[in-house]
Protein backbone atom coordinates (compact mmCIF):
# COMPACT_ATOMS: atom_id res chain seq x y z
CA UNK A 1 0.00 0.00 0.00
CA UNK A 2 1.08 3.74 -0.85
CA UNK A 3 2.02 5.63 2.19
CA UNK A 4 -1.07 7.88 3.04
CA UNK A 5 1.34 11.27 3.73
CA UNK A 6 2.21 10.77 -0.65
CA UNK A 7 -0.04 13.05 -2.27
CA UNK A 8 -1.09 9.31 -4.45
CA UNK A 9 -2.69 8.01 -1.24
CA UNK A 10 -6.70 8.52 -0.55
CA UNK A 11 -5.46 8.39 3.32
CA UNK A 12 -3.79 11.67 2.56
CA UNK A 13 -6.96 13.52 2.07
CA UNK A 14 -9.27 14.36 5.92
CA UNK A 15 -12.61 14.23 3.61
CA UNK A 16 -11.52 10.67 2.71
CA UNK A 17 -10.54 9.58 6.28
CA UNK A 18 -13.90 10.43 7.72
CA UNK A 19 -15.72 8.86 5.13
CA UNK A 20 -13.87 5.88 6.18
CA UNK A 21 -14.32 5.89 10.05
CA UNK A 22 -18.12 6.78 9.23
CA UNK A 23 -18.34 3.57 7.01
CA UNK A 24 -16.43 1.66 9.55
CA UNK A 25 -18.62 2.72 12.21
CA UNK A 26 -21.91 2.01 11.24
CA UNK A 27 -21.32 -1.34 9.38
CA UNK A 28 -19.92 -2.57 12.81
CA UNK A 29 -23.18 -1.21 14.20
CA UNK A 30 -24.67 -3.31 11.67
CA UNK A 31 -23.06 -7.01 11.61
CA UNK A 32 -23.04 -6.67 15.33
CA UNK A 33 -26.76 -6.65 15.41
CA UNK A 34 -26.88 -8.77 12.08
CA UNK A 35 -24.85 -11.75 14.10
CA UNK A 36 -26.81 -11.45 17.51
CA UNK A 37 -30.20 -11.31 16.14
CA UNK A 38 -29.42 -14.67 14.07
CA UNK A 39 -28.34 -15.96 16.94
CA UNK A 40 -31.41 -14.45 19.28
CA UNK A 41 -33.76 -15.46 16.19
CA UNK A 42 -32.40 -19.24 16.21
CA UNK A 43 -32.45 -19.68 20.21
CA UNK A 44 -36.35 -18.60 20.18
CA UNK A 45 -37.51 -21.05 17.29
CA UNK A 46 -34.52 -23.71 16.44
CA UNK A 47 -35.99 -22.79 12.60
CA UNK A 48 -33.64 -22.62 10.26
CA UNK A 49 -36.22 -21.06 8.17
CA UNK A 50 -36.74 -18.42 10.89
CA UNK A 51 -32.80 -16.94 9.66
CA UNK A 52 -34.40 -16.73 5.89
CA UNK A 53 -37.25 -14.73 7.41
CA UNK A 54 -34.94 -12.15 8.71
CA UNK A 55 -33.86 -11.02 5.93
CA UNK A 56 -36.67 -10.84 4.25
CA UNK A 57 -37.46 -8.87 7.10
CA UNK A 58 -35.18 -6.45 5.84
CA UNK A 59 -35.19 -6.71 2.24
CA UNK A 60 -38.58 -5.55 1.75
CA UNK A 61 -38.59 -2.45 3.07
CA UNK A 62 -35.23 -1.88 1.64
CA UNK A 63 -36.52 -2.17 -1.65
CA UNK A 64 -39.42 0.32 -1.15
CA UNK A 65 -37.37 2.55 0.22
CA UNK A 66 -34.21 2.89 -1.60
CA UNK A 67 -35.49 4.66 -4.94
CA UNK A 68 -36.69 7.21 -2.92
CA UNK A 69 -33.44 7.42 -0.70
CA UNK A 70 -31.27 7.63 -3.80
CA UNK A 71 -33.83 10.70 -4.96
CA UNK A 72 -33.17 12.27 -1.48
CA UNK A 73 -29.12 11.54 -1.43
CA UNK A 74 -29.22 13.59 -5.58
CA UNK A 75 -31.19 16.46 -3.61
CA UNK A 76 -31.08 16.66 0.17
CA UNK A 77 -27.35 16.94 2.12
CA UNK A 78 -25.94 13.89 2.23
CA UNK A 79 -24.24 14.64 5.35
CA UNK A 80 -27.67 15.20 7.75
CA UNK A 81 -29.46 11.84 5.71
CA UNK A 82 -25.92 9.86 6.40
CA UNK A 83 -26.60 10.93 10.18
CA UNK A 84 -30.13 10.55 10.35
CA UNK A 85 -29.73 6.50 9.05
CA UNK A 86 -27.06 5.95 11.20
CA UNK A 87 -29.84 7.21 14.09
CA UNK A 88 -31.95 4.83 12.78
CA UNK A 89 -29.54 1.98 13.54
CA UNK A 90 -29.46 2.65 16.61
CA UNK A 91 -32.80 2.77 17.79
CA UNK A 92 -33.17 -0.72 15.78
CA UNK A 93 -30.30 -1.44 18.44
CA UNK A 94 -32.24 -0.35 21.33
CA UNK A 95 -35.23 -1.82 20.67
CA UNK A 96 -33.03 -5.17 19.91
CA UNK A 97 -32.32 -4.72 23.66
CA UNK A 98 -35.27 -4.12 25.35
CA UNK A 99 -36.81 -7.30 23.82
CA UNK A 100 -33.52 -9.21 25.27
CA UNK A 101 -33.88 -7.50 28.75
CA UNK A 102 -38.22 -8.00 28.03
CA UNK A 103 -39.07 -4.98 28.72
CA UNK A 104 -40.74 -5.79 25.69
CA UNK A 105 -41.63 -9.65 25.72
CA UNK A 106 -41.17 -12.12 23.27
CA UNK A 107 -41.47 -16.13 24.08
CA UNK A 108 -39.36 -19.08 22.88
CA UNK A 109 -42.08 -20.81 20.60
CA UNK A 110 -43.08 -20.60 16.90
CA UNK A 111 -41.99 -18.20 14.33
CA UNK A 112 -44.79 -15.34 14.86
CA UNK A 113 -43.53 -15.80 18.59
CA UNK A 114 -40.56 -13.73 17.79
CA UNK A 115 -42.73 -10.81 15.87
CA UNK A 116 -41.11 -7.97 17.42
CA UNK A 117 -37.96 -8.85 16.72
CA UNK A 118 -38.54 -9.05 13.01
CA UNK A 119 -40.59 -5.97 13.40
CA UNK A 120 -36.82 -3.70 14.06
CA UNK A 121 -35.85 -5.66 11.36
CA UNK A 122 -38.05 -3.77 9.49
CA UNK A 123 -36.02 -0.34 10.24
CA UNK A 124 -32.99 -1.59 9.64
CA UNK A 125 -33.97 -2.33 6.27
CA UNK A 126 -35.36 0.99 5.56
CA UNK A 127 -32.78 3.18 7.27
CA UNK A 128 -30.31 1.09 5.36
CA UNK A 129 -31.04 1.95 2.04
CA UNK A 130 -29.70 5.30 2.51
CA UNK A 131 -26.01 4.15 3.31
CA UNK A 132 -24.76 3.17 0.34
CA UNK A 133 -25.81 6.28 -1.99
CA UNK A 134 -24.56 8.30 0.72
CA UNK A 135 -21.24 6.86 0.58
CA UNK A 136 -21.15 6.52 -3.03
CA UNK A 137 -22.06 9.84 -2.91
CA UNK A 138 -19.71 11.57 -0.94
CA UNK A 139 -16.86 9.33 -1.75
CA UNK A 140 -16.60 11.32 -5.37
CA UNK A 141 -17.11 14.61 -3.65
CA UNK A 142 -13.59 14.27 -1.07
CA UNK A 143 -11.54 11.79 -4.06
CA UNK A 144 -10.21 13.08 -7.45
CA UNK A 145 -11.10 11.37 -10.21
CA UNK A 146 -7.54 9.75 -10.93
CA UNK A 147 -8.00 8.26 -7.38
CA UNK A 148 -11.38 5.77 -7.83
CA UNK A 149 -9.42 3.19 -8.08
CA UNK A 150 -7.63 3.01 -5.35
CA UNK A 151 -10.11 4.74 -3.33
CA UNK A 152 -12.20 1.82 -3.88
CA UNK A 153 -9.66 -1.11 -2.72
CA UNK A 154 -9.36 1.21 0.29
CA UNK A 155 -13.48 1.39 0.56
CA UNK A 156 -13.36 -2.63 0.37
CA UNK A 157 -10.88 -2.78 3.08
CA UNK A 158 -12.49 -0.69 5.45
CA UNK A 159 -15.66 -2.93 4.42
CA UNK A 160 -14.60 -5.60 4.73
CA UNK A 161 -12.76 -4.91 8.11
CA UNK A 162 -16.28 -3.97 9.45
CA UNK A 163 -17.69 -7.58 8.32
CA UNK A 164 -14.42 -8.95 10.04
CA UNK A 165 -14.73 -7.19 13.11
CA UNK A 166 -18.44 -6.42 13.93
CA UNK A 167 -19.65 -10.73 13.28
CA UNK A 168 -16.39 -11.63 16.09
CA UNK A 169 -16.91 -8.88 18.10
CA UNK A 170 -20.76 -9.60 18.12
CA UNK A 171 -20.22 -13.44 18.51
CA UNK A 172 -17.75 -12.49 21.14
CA UNK A 173 -19.96 -10.25 23.45
CA UNK A 174 -22.77 -12.57 22.89
CA UNK A 175 -20.67 -15.56 24.55
CA UNK A 176 -19.02 -13.44 27.13
CA UNK A 177 -21.43 -11.02 28.47
CA UNK A 178 -25.23 -12.24 26.41
CA UNK A 179 -27.15 -10.48 23.91
CA UNK A 180 -28.23 -7.18 25.44
CA UNK A 181 -24.57 -5.92 25.45
CA UNK A 182 -24.04 -6.77 21.96
CA UNK A 183 -26.75 -4.94 20.89
CA UNK A 184 -25.86 -2.21 23.38
CA UNK A 185 -22.62 -1.85 21.91
CA UNK A 186 -24.57 -1.58 18.49
CA UNK A 187 -26.11 1.43 19.28
CA UNK A 188 -22.91 3.76 20.63
CA UNK A 189 -21.15 2.81 17.62
CA UNK A 190 -24.02 4.17 15.79
CA UNK A 191 -24.57 7.32 17.56
CA UNK A 192 -20.53 7.90 17.01
CA UNK A 193 -20.76 7.15 13.75
CA UNK A 194 -24.07 10.01 13.10
CA UNK A 195 -21.86 12.19 14.77
CA UNK A 196 -18.71 11.76 12.63
CA UNK A 197 -21.03 12.54 9.91
CA UNK A 198 -22.18 15.98 11.05
CA UNK A 199 -18.44 17.00 11.45
CA UNK A 200 -17.83 15.86 7.93
CA UNK A 201 -15.95 18.90 5.27
CA UNK A 202 -17.49 18.46 2.11
CA UNK A 203 -18.83 20.60 -0.82
CA UNK A 204 -22.11 19.29 -2.10
CA UNK A 205 -23.00 19.85 -5.74
CA UNK A 206 -25.22 22.43 -7.15
CA UNK A 207 -28.05 19.40 -8.51
CA UNK A 208 -28.69 19.50 -4.64
CA UNK A 209 -30.66 22.36 -4.82
CA UNK A 210 -32.64 21.24 -7.88
CA UNK A 211 -36.24 19.44 -7.54
CA UNK A 212 -37.58 17.13 -10.13
CA UNK A 213 -40.06 15.29 -10.32
CA UNK A 214 -39.65 12.39 -7.84
CA UNK A 215 -40.87 9.20 -10.21
CA UNK A 216 -39.07 10.57 -13.24
CA UNK A 217 -36.26 11.31 -11.79
CA UNK A 218 -35.94 7.60 -10.65
CA UNK A 219 -36.67 6.52 -13.69
CA UNK A 220 -34.12 8.41 -15.27
CA UNK A 221 -31.63 6.67 -13.22
CA UNK A 222 -32.83 3.66 -14.29
CA UNK A 223 -33.08 3.75 -18.00
CA UNK A 224 -29.22 5.03 -17.69
CA UNK A 225 -28.23 1.73 -15.46
CA UNK A 226 -30.26 -0.90 -18.03
CA UNK A 227 -28.91 0.76 -20.85
CA UNK A 228 -25.51 0.37 -20.14
CA UNK A 229 -24.11 -2.62 -20.71
CA UNK A 230 -21.23 -3.13 -18.49
CA UNK A 231 -22.11 -1.69 -15.32
CA UNK A 232 -25.43 -3.99 -15.67
CA UNK A 233 -23.63 -6.64 -16.23
CA UNK A 234 -21.60 -5.98 -12.76
CA UNK A 235 -24.37 -5.70 -10.83
CA UNK A 236 -26.60 -8.74 -12.38
CA UNK A 237 -23.16 -10.74 -11.37
CA UNK A 238 -22.84 -9.79 -7.97
CA UNK A 239 -26.26 -9.78 -7.12
CA UNK A 240 -27.12 -13.35 -8.65
CA UNK A 241 -23.98 -14.82 -7.17
CA UNK A 242 -24.71 -13.32 -3.84
CA UNK A 243 -28.30 -14.48 -4.26
CA UNK A 244 -27.30 -17.87 -4.79
CA UNK A 245 -24.54 -18.22 -2.49
CA UNK A 246 -26.14 -16.74 0.13
CA UNK A 247 -24.54 -19.53 3.00
CA UNK A 248 -23.34 -16.85 5.08
CA UNK A 249 -27.18 -16.86 6.92
CA UNK A 250 -27.37 -20.73 7.57
CA UNK A 251 -24.50 -20.17 9.92
CA UNK A 252 -25.82 -20.44 13.05
CA UNK A 253 -27.67 -23.58 11.88
CA UNK A 254 -24.25 -24.71 10.73
CA UNK A 255 -22.46 -24.09 14.11
CA UNK A 256 -25.43 -25.85 16.20
CA UNK A 257 -26.20 -29.04 13.64
CA UNK A 258 -23.12 -29.90 11.69
CA UNK A 259 -19.86 -28.51 13.43
CA UNK A 260 -21.32 -28.17 17.04
CA UNK A 261 -19.69 -25.01 18.19
CA UNK A 262 -20.89 -22.04 20.04
CA UNK A 263 -21.65 -18.49 19.45
CA UNK A 264 -17.28 -17.35 19.31
CA UNK A 265 -17.63 -20.35 16.19
CA UNK A 266 -20.00 -18.43 14.76
CA UNK A 267 -18.04 -15.46 14.77
CA UNK A 268 -15.15 -16.82 13.04
CA UNK A 269 -17.03 -17.99 10.46
CA UNK A 270 -18.98 -14.73 9.57
CA UNK A 271 -15.92 -13.11 9.76
CA UNK A 272 -13.62 -15.42 7.77
CA UNK A 273 -15.40 -14.20 4.43
CA UNK A 274 -14.45 -10.55 5.15
CA UNK A 275 -10.53 -11.68 6.14
CA UNK A 276 -10.27 -12.78 3.11
CA UNK A 277 -11.40 -9.87 0.96
CA UNK A 278 -9.29 -7.50 3.59
CA UNK A 279 -6.36 -9.27 2.41
CA UNK A 280 -7.44 -9.04 -1.26
CA UNK A 281 -8.48 -5.52 -0.74
CA UNK A 282 -4.89 -4.59 0.46
CA UNK A 283 -3.04 -5.74 -2.11
CA UNK A 284 -5.21 -4.14 -4.81
CA UNK A 285 -4.62 -0.86 -3.55
CA UNK A 286 -1.40 -1.43 -4.20
CA UNK A 287 -1.99 -3.20 -7.35
CA UNK A 288 -5.06 -1.59 -9.19
CA UNK A 289 -6.73 -4.17 -11.85
CA UNK A 290 -7.29 -2.34 -15.19
CA UNK A 291 -6.27 -4.91 -18.09
CA UNK A 292 -8.93 -7.75 -17.95
CA UNK A 293 -10.70 -6.51 -15.63
CA UNK A 294 -13.89 -8.46 -17.07
CA UNK A 295 -12.06 -11.48 -17.40
CA UNK A 296 -10.82 -11.12 -13.58
CA UNK A 297 -14.23 -10.54 -12.48
CA UNK A 298 -15.87 -13.32 -14.21
CA UNK A 299 -13.17 -16.21 -13.11
CA UNK A 300 -13.66 -14.59 -8.89
CA UNK A 301 -17.13 -15.18 -8.70
CA UNK A 302 -16.87 -18.79 -10.22
CA UNK A 303 -14.31 -19.65 -7.33
CA UNK A 304 -16.67 -18.06 -4.94
CA UNK A 305 -19.35 -20.27 -6.43
CA UNK A 306 -16.42 -23.20 -6.04
CA UNK A 307 -15.57 -22.29 -2.26
CA UNK A 308 -19.52 -22.21 -1.42
CA UNK A 309 -20.01 -25.56 -3.01
CA UNK A 310 -17.53 -26.70 -0.78
CA UNK A 311 -18.35 -25.08 2.50
CA UNK A 312 -21.79 -26.96 2.58
CA UNK A 313 -19.30 -30.42 1.81
CA UNK A 314 -16.97 -29.77 4.95
CA UNK A 315 -17.92 -30.98 8.52
CA UNK A 316 -14.82 -29.55 9.79
CA UNK A 317 -15.31 -26.56 11.29
CA UNK A 318 -11.42 -25.15 10.40
CA UNK A 319 -12.04 -26.20 6.74
CA UNK A 320 -15.11 -24.86 6.48
CA UNK A 321 -13.71 -21.46 7.99
CA UNK A 322 -10.85 -21.96 5.79
CA UNK A 323 -13.07 -22.02 2.57
CA UNK A 324 -15.08 -18.95 3.61
CA UNK A 325 -11.70 -17.20 3.47
CA UNK A 326 -11.48 -18.58 0.13
CA UNK A 327 -14.90 -16.99 -0.67
CA UNK A 328 -13.82 -14.03 0.76
CA UNK A 329 -10.85 -13.72 -1.07
CA UNK A 330 -12.78 -14.16 -4.46
CA UNK A 331 -15.52 -12.26 -3.17
CA UNK A 332 -13.43 -9.30 -2.40
CA UNK A 333 -11.97 -8.82 -6.05
CA UNK A 334 -15.54 -8.72 -7.67
CA UNK A 335 -16.27 -5.94 -4.91
CA UNK A 336 -13.51 -3.71 -5.83
CA UNK A 337 -13.86 -4.03 -9.70
CA UNK A 338 -17.92 -3.45 -9.28
CA UNK A 339 -17.07 -0.81 -6.96
CA UNK A 340 -15.03 0.97 -9.29
CA UNK A 341 -17.04 0.24 -12.42
CA UNK A 342 -19.60 1.74 -10.35
CA UNK A 343 -17.95 5.25 -9.43
CA UNK A 344 -16.44 5.58 -13.27
CA UNK A 345 -19.50 5.01 -14.81
CA UNK A 346 -21.53 7.03 -13.25
CA UNK A 347 -22.36 10.64 -13.90
CA UNK A 348 -22.09 13.15 -10.45
CA UNK A 349 -25.45 13.96 -10.69
CA UNK A 350 -27.09 10.71 -10.79
CA UNK A 351 -24.90 9.09 -8.09
CA UNK A 352 -27.73 8.46 -5.79
CA UNK A 353 -30.06 7.06 -7.89
CA UNK A 354 -27.35 4.60 -9.18
CA UNK A 355 -26.12 4.01 -6.12
CA UNK A 356 -29.88 2.69 -4.87
CA UNK A 357 -30.50 0.80 -7.82
CA UNK A 358 -27.06 -0.80 -7.26
CA UNK A 359 -28.39 -1.43 -3.56
CA UNK A 360 -31.18 -2.72 -4.86
CA UNK A 361 -29.10 -5.07 -6.88
CA UNK A 362 -26.44 -5.80 -4.56
CA UNK A 363 -27.29 -4.66 -0.60
CA UNK A 364 -30.06 -6.28 -0.96
CA UNK A 365 -28.98 -9.80 -2.25
CA UNK A 366 -27.59 -10.83 0.76
CA UNK A 367 -31.22 -10.58 2.43
CA UNK A 368 -32.63 -12.36 -0.67
CA UNK A 369 -29.61 -15.00 -0.35
CA UNK A 370 -30.86 -15.42 3.11
CA UNK A 371 -34.50 -15.78 2.29
CA UNK A 372 -33.36 -18.18 -0.26
CA UNK A 373 -30.95 -19.96 1.76
CA UNK A 374 -33.74 -20.94 4.55
CA UNK A 375 -36.69 -21.65 1.71
CA UNK A 376 -34.40 -23.93 0.10
CA UNK A 377 -33.37 -25.57 3.26
CA UNK A 378 -36.88 -26.27 4.41
CA UNK A 379 -37.66 -27.84 0.91
CA UNK A 380 -33.89 -29.84 0.59
CA UNK A 381 -32.43 -29.52 3.63
CA UNK A 382 -29.42 -27.73 4.90
CA UNK A 383 -26.23 -29.21 3.37
CA UNK A 384 -28.19 -29.86 -0.09
CA UNK A 385 -29.67 -26.19 -0.48
CA UNK A 386 -26.00 -24.61 0.02
CA UNK A 387 -24.38 -26.64 -1.99
CA UNK A 388 -27.31 -26.19 -4.59
CA UNK A 389 -26.75 -22.44 -4.39
CA UNK A 390 -23.12 -22.75 -5.16
CA UNK A 391 -23.64 -24.54 -8.74
CA UNK A 392 -26.16 -21.44 -9.57
CA UNK A 393 -23.76 -19.17 -9.26
CA UNK A 394 -21.53 -21.14 -11.70
CA UNK A 395 -24.38 -20.72 -13.63
CA UNK A 396 -25.07 -17.46 -13.43
CA UNK A 397 -21.10 -16.76 -14.26
CA UNK A 398 -21.78 -18.81 -17.39
CA UNK A 399 -25.06 -16.56 -18.69
CA UNK A 400 -23.32 -13.37 -17.81
CA UNK A 401 -20.33 -14.25 -20.35
CA UNK A 402 -22.66 -15.13 -22.69
CA UNK A 403 -25.02 -12.23 -22.34
CA UNK A 404 -22.60 -9.39 -21.27
CA UNK A 405 -19.41 -9.74 -23.65
CA UNK A 406 -18.51 -5.85 -23.41
CA UNK A 407 -18.04 -6.88 -19.64
CA UNK A 408 -16.28 -9.82 -20.41
CA UNK A 409 -13.95 -7.74 -22.54
CA UNK A 410 -13.58 -4.85 -20.38
CA UNK A 411 -10.56 -2.96 -19.58
CA UNK A 412 -11.22 -0.12 -17.11
CA UNK A 413 -8.77 2.14 -18.81
CA UNK A 414 -11.98 2.35 -21.31
CA UNK A 415 -13.96 3.84 -18.37
CA UNK A 416 -11.37 6.45 -17.15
Amino acid sequence: MTDAATPESPLSIPGFRRLMAWRILNILSYQIVAVTVGWHVYELTRNPWALGLIGLAEVLPYFCVAPFAGYLVDHLPRRRLGAAACAGLGLTAAILALISMGWIPVRAGGIADAWPVYAAIVLTGSVRAFLGPVYNALFARVLPRASFAKGASFGSVVFQSGLVLGPAIGGVIVGWSGKTAAYSLALLLALIASAVMLRMRVTEPPVMLQRAPVFASIHEGLRFVFGHQILLGALALDMFAVLFGGAVSMLPAFIKEILHYGPEGLGILRAAPALGAVAVGLWLARHPINRHAGRILLFAVAGFGLCIIGFGLSTHFWLSAALLLGSGLCDGVSVVLRSTILQLATPDDMRGRVSAINGIFIGSSNELGAFYAGSMARLLGLVPAVVFGGFMTLGVVVATSRFAPRLRRLDLRELH
